[in-house]
This record gives structure tokens, C-alpha cells and sequence, in this order.
């Protein structure tokens, strides 16, 4: 693929080697990548959680309207803290 490219997984956690992505993230290979599916979840251990260039959301395959309005919350608040560090 071309250096730079953006990944994102929505589909399966097992489709993406999550340590080769934290290495690509790393060298620049992959400029950024939206990950809500994980190998294991929740992705505790996972390097991703260290990559400053990676949004990792919760899958939410099956929720309620009201565990969708707090989890709409939260990430517009880690959005916000993202852009917030970018300054």
C-alpha cells in the first residue's frame, strides 16, 4: 500500500494484527487509523492505546438508546481532549 494511507476497522478485531498497526502508525506507513473492533476486548494491553495517532471507540453492536446518548458523550469528550492536545 501506499505511505500515508488511513485505516479503519468496523468490520472484525481478528483482520488487523494490532502490534504490525502500532509499528506501521510508528514508522508513518499508516498516518492515522479509527479502530473499533479489537482482537480482544476490551483491547487492555493493546500498544494501540499508546499510538497518539489512532481513535479507538467501543464497538457497540447491540445498545440501548440510552447507553447510545452516554457513549455519543463520551467520544465527542475524547474527541475534544484529542484536538484539545493538538493545539
Amino acid at each position: 500500500m501506499k505511505n500515508g494511507v488511513i485505516i479503519i476497522n468496523t468490520a472484525r478485531g481478528s483482520i488487523i494484527d494490532e502490534d504490525a498497526l502500532y509499528e506501521a502508525l510508528q514508522s508513518g506507513k499508516v498516518k492515522a487509523a479509527a479502530i473499533d473492533v479489537y482482537k480482544n476486548e476490551p483491547p487492555e494491553g493493546s500498544k494501540l492505546l499508546e499510538a497518539d495517532n489512532v481513535l479507538l471507540t467501543p464497538h457497540l453492536g447491540a445498545s440501548t438508546h440510552e447507553n447510545m446518548e452516554r457513549i455519543e458523550e463520551i467520544i465527542v469528550e475524547q474527541i475534544g481532549e484529542f484536538l484539545a492536545s493538538k493545539k
